[in-house]
């Protein structure tokens, strides 16, 4: 893998290399610098608010497929260029209130990466292609592309993210960024533009634990335009940022996912995270794993729901296509624009998933199974969490083979998709490299101890950017 730089890639590298371990290591945090419009060099935006990001205020920058009142909210397709918002999602009311400043919409992979089996992680239709920091030619995973650039381009130092299945983990990890997917739940789906009700969450993606723990602090919490937000425990406790402040591992005890140890990089990875966690005082064990990810009952899940939560969405938009039918012929009609390098296979599979609810209660069982086998992982081991390699780095962009053919060029390691498919909370900080190309080490723990994972994570970046030395 060669790496290429554009002409910002100086500044930009000192951010992504604070902390590799196994390399030289930096002993400070650089400041970001908040830049305009005519600097985003990496296509990260869709639109910056005239306004801009004060200095004196907290600037964060928002994917555009959340609702802000007054602007559009186009996941991304020229299907939705028009789609002006009546109001803002209930995160985004939650972050106002908290004193965030918006900055502007963040370009994203086209319906979050939910339109084709071959699809480019960070390219829409309407926003064009997100580039990797460190290379046009690269990469930023998907589909929060446009929020995890915007951070490790220094633009802002905290953007919110989607996830149903990696898209705000890869994407931070591959960009050398902290990411947090938060609990199923914590964090109101309102008016934000659905995959699926059993998994979408936003959650914050930002240039420290620190502010990606201020960041949810502020957007979590009950709503009752989502039901989901119900579940959280009465006893709760919404101080996040504390947990920056008191972290320590010291007599935890972490489950080794060892997903990338059949790569040499892999591997040398997992033993300098083992190391590290053993010299802050934590344990980590071997775990038997022998869980099963169920791909095609949560494939399906994913199906059967994107269009019944899509159709709700449009329901109340301003948006006059108000089916994924319409969306369907307004791509037929516009393929050149629209579909230039990929389809809508996934579009029409899940219109043919309607009505399947066999299967989608048979899916349901299935995951329910591996929900009951992870939670016998953690109650066998006694676990504090779960602890392994985030992703492999960055793949050069392929608007033929797609993300998949080329994601499989590079070390192919990953851990998210057990939380994903759960809703258990998982945060990625940047931790190794391979090539120059950062690659994040992951912590996932029970549902509801999200507090106790960004404490883990606090010590560990603690660590990491005080410049020790590699624990050999």
């Amino acid at each position: 893998m060669q790496t290429t730089h554009n002409d910002a890639a100086p500044a930009i590298r000192q951010r992504l290399t604070r902390l590799l371990l196994g390399t030289a290591l930096l002993t400070c945090v650089v400041t970001p610098v908040f830049i305009t419009a005519a600097e985003d060099p990496h296509n990260a935006f869709i639109e910056i608010f005239p306004t801009g990001a004060k200095q004196d205020s907290l600037g964060i920058a928002i994917k555009d497929n959340i609702d802000i009142a007054g602007r559009v909210t186009s996941g991304g397709s020229l299907a939705l260029a028009n789609n002006v918002a009546p109001d803002d999602a209930h995160l985004i009311e939650n972050l106002r209130q908290a004193g965030f400043h918006l900055f502007g919409k963040t370009n994203l992979s086209e319906w979050a990466n939910f339109r084709s089996i071959k699809s480019v992680s960070g390219w829409s239709s309407l926003g064009g292609q997100t580039t990797h920091v460190l290379g046009a030619e690269y990469n930023p995973c998907g589909s929060s592309s446009g929020s995890a650039v915007a951070v490790a381009a220094g633009m802002v130092r905290v953007a919110v993210g989607t996830e149903t299945n990696g898209s705000i983990t890869c994407p931070a990890s591959v960009s050398g960024i902290v990411g947090m997917k938060p609990t199923l739940g914590l964090v109101s789906r309102d008016g934000i533009i659905p995959i699926a009700a059993s998994q979408d969450t936003a959650g914050p993606m930002g240039d420290s634990v620190a502010i990606v723990a201020r960041a949810l602090e502020a957007m979590a919490g009950y709503d009752a335009e989502d039901s989901r937000t119900a579940d959280i425990p009465s006893d709760f406790d919404f101080n996040l940022v504390d947990a920056t402040n008191t972290a320590s591992l010291a007599g935890k005890k972490f489950g080794l996912l060892d997903s990338g140890r059949e790569n040499e990089q892999g591997q040398r990875f997992l033993n300098e995270l083992t190391r590290m966690i053993e010299h802050l005082g934590g344990q980590v064990i071997a775990i038997d794993d022998s869980r099963r990810y169920p791909s095609d009952a949560a494939y399906f899940l994913l199906l059967y729901e994107f269009n019944l939560g899509l159709e709700s969405y449009l329901r109340t938009a301003s948006e006059p296509k108000k089916t994924l039918q319409a969306l369907i012929d307004f791509n037929n009609q516009n393929a050149a624009t629209v579909m230039p390098h990929f389809g809508q296979e996934i579009f029409l599979q899940s219109l043919a998933a309607a009505g399947k609810s066999r299967q989608y209660s048979q899916a349901l069982t299935d995951i329910e199974k591996t929900r009951r086998a992870t939670l016998r992982l953690f109650q066998a081991n006694e676990l504090d969490g779960l602890v392994g390699l985030t992703r492999g780095p960055a793949w050069k962009i392929d608007y033929v083979g797609g993300d998949d053919r080329a994601a499989g060029a590079v070390p192919d390691f990953g851990n998210g998709g057990f939380a994903a498919i759960l809703g258990m909370p998982h945060i990625t900080i940047p931790a190794f490299q391979i090539e120059g190309f950062p690659v994040g080490l992951s912590i996932i723990g029970r549902k509801w101890k999200d507090k106790d994972i960004i404490g883990y994570a606090a010590a560990l970046e603690r660590h990491i950017r005080l410049g020790a030395p590699p624990i050999r």
